[in-house]
């Protein structure tokens, strides 16, 4: 099942807090990610706050994406706002 993100806010710590297309928020921890390729180049939190969402998931300069699959699949419910 494909879930668009249709927003996201980055965190503290390398988290990322993702609204889906479903309507369901959650937040999704990168610093696992991070000491691999590509992720990486986005380690600092300077860099890392650049995420933007663009065709259905989030997004970094450089040509640096994750799976919107990954995020969901991943990433843990966000409680009612």
């Amino acid at each position: 099942m494909l879930i668009d993100v249709v927003s996201v806010r980055t965190c503290p710590e390398f988290q990322l807090d993702l609204e889906f297309r479903n309507g369901e928020r959650r937040r999704f921890d990168m610093r696992p990610l991070l000491s691999m390729k590509p992720w990486n180049r986005v380690a600092s939190q300077a860099l890392f706050e650049l995420a933007r969402v663009d065709y259905g998931t989030v997004v970094w300069p450089g040509e640096i994406d994750i799976a919107p699959e990954t995020l969901y699949d991943d990433s843990a419910p966000l409680g009612p706002t």
